[in-house]
């Protein structure tokens, strides 16, 4: 078992990308060797002409030959199956464990250690980091507090704010925690107020953590409450996120990609593949064995929970939580509405942190059967952003060098087909999101928008640049104990 106390390959961070995008290059060109081995070279088309209304149109019903698409789906069945076979394993493997000294948060080693004795009812005390919310603070406590079950506790991180974030706190009642010193941003403030909490909390208690710009749905603490009462191998849960009400064609095309991402692991049967930072719960149990195993299983400071160096905390706990083990889910009644990014500077600037940060956790803790699933994912990013620019490239060619444009009926039908399956994972986001998806060019651009991200991302780890959010942090004034 690796031994985190030897210092972060900085060097390995930086070449993670570049190996990526190789490896996803070497797929696209095998691929292309398979299809040219079994003589997929398609002739000049015989373009027929169709007259209607006085516009002519050429078209010809040249498709590839079948068995070029048997291998096409032959291969890619077989990378999705190596993957999710490897995903599989390890989670029926930490299932079924009894490693006690490797896999701590194993459902076999949590009920074998809790068996018989009753720790009390569930309770959740609730945190929330906010730096600088005052506009949104407020909706997030008013939707705890309305909620069927509430919350036992809620507590206010305010990390090195300048508004009226603590005020708003303050006013609805809850307990507000400033942040001593603290320079380690979102997960340095977590730190500090779970440093306090955990070793008084027993097996029963839970930790809420969510978003100060997130609001639940009716009913996601008492649904979370319901699993950990059931299921005492169960060390987490997340909630599966939606986009709020902001208006416009940017945050709608947000709101069909978080409803996708739902419906994806809805799917999976609730299978985790990210605790969103928007709300997670977490057995208090469990966040404290993390903070005791950084340093040694998990990497980054012993004591802390969350792993200050990455750029995406809430993906490193779900990695680090999957090492030890532990049986996580996101059940379809606990939803949340999030913040949308209202233009594409502040995309541009999320998702860049949020991309370079999954590469990063992947790169700290390698090649193993626990991130299988997460190096599968930025291959099939790496092979999209390949297999659409060449796409786009082949058509800007054809164009400028074709004296005529001939349709082609298999390609359309497969765009139809593509165009339906848009339009069908949306139908839950409403009626706008399933126009939207019609018309298919938004949300093209939008993944071409991505994929630039993508490519960003991998650049700045290449370089090794430094990574910066925008936290200011300032001294802080005063605390209130929490």
């Amino acid at each position: 078992m690796t031994n985190w106390r030897k210092p972060r390959n900085q060097k390995y961070q930086g070449l993670v990308g570049l190996i990526v995008l190789a490896i996803a290059v070497l797929a696209f060109f095998v691929i292309a060797f398979t299809l040219e081995t079994v003589d997929v070279t398609l002739t000049q088309p015989q373009a027929n002409v169709l007259l209607v209304n006085w516009i002519t149109v050429f078209y010809s019903w040249q498709a590839p030959p079948f068995y070029a698409i048997v291998a096409a789906l032959t291969i890619g069945l077989m990378v999705v199956v190596a993957f999710v076979g490897l995903e599989l394993r390890d989670v029926n493997f930490s299932r079924r464990s009894h490693d006690k000294r490797h896999k701590k948060l194993a459902p076999w080693v949590l009920m074998r250690s809790t068996k018989g004795v009753f720790h009390g009812d569930v309770t959740v005390t609730v945190l929330i980091p906010a730096h600088n919310e005052e506009e949104l603070v407020g909706a997030t406590i008013d939707s705890l507090m309305t909620q069927n079950r509430k919350p036992d506790r809620v507590i206010v991180i305010a990390d090195n704010c300048k508004d009226r974030t603590v005020e708003i706190a303050q006013e609805r009642g809850v307990e507000v925690y400033e942040t001593k010193n603290n320079t380690e941003k979102k997960a340095g403030a977590l730190n500090q107020v779970l440093a306090q909490l955990l070793p008084g909390m027993g097996e029963n208690d839970t930790v809420m953590i969510m978003d100060a710009d997130t609001a639940l749905r009716q009913g996601f603490i008492k649904t979370a409450v319901q699993h950990f009462i059931r299921d005492r191998g169960l060390s987490a849960i997340g909630g599966l996120f939606y986009g709020d009400g902001t208006k416009g064609l940017l945050a709608q095309i947000q709101r069909n990609e978080y409803t996708r991402y739902s419906r994806e692991i809805n799917r999976r049967k609730g299978r985790v593949f990210v605790l969103t930072g928007t709300a997670s719960v977490f057995r208090a149990r469990a966040l404290r064995t993390v903070a005791e195993e950084r340093g040694h299983l998990l990497p980054g400071r012993k004591g802390d929970v969350y792993d200050t160096h990455a750029l995406t905390e809430d993906n490193e706990l779900t990695i680090a939580l999957k090492t030890l083990g532990a049986l996580m889910m996101s059940p379809w009644d606990c939803m949340v509405e999030t913040e949308l990014m209202p233009t594409m500077v502040t995309l541009w600037r999320q998702r860049l942190r949020w991309q370079r940060g999954a590469m990063e956790n992947i790169a700290t803790y390698g090649i193993t059967s626990t991130t299988a699933r997460y190096w599968s994912q930025q291959l099939g990013l790496a092979y999209s952003v390949f297999a659409l620019w060449t796409y786009f490239l082949l058509i800007f060619l054809q164009l400028v060098s074709a004296d005529i444009w001939i349709w082609y009926p298999f390609w359309l039908i497969m765009a139809l087909v593509f165009i339906a399956e848009k339009v069908w994972t949306v139908r839950k986001g409403g009626w706008k999101g399933m126009l939207l998806a019609v018309f298919l060019i938004p949300e093209l651009l939008y993944d071409t928008y991505l994929d630039i991200i993508f490519v960003k991302g991998v650049i700045d780890m290449v370089f090794r640049r430094k990574a910066n959010w925008g936290h200011e942090v300032v001294e802080a004034k005063k605390e209130v104990t929490a």
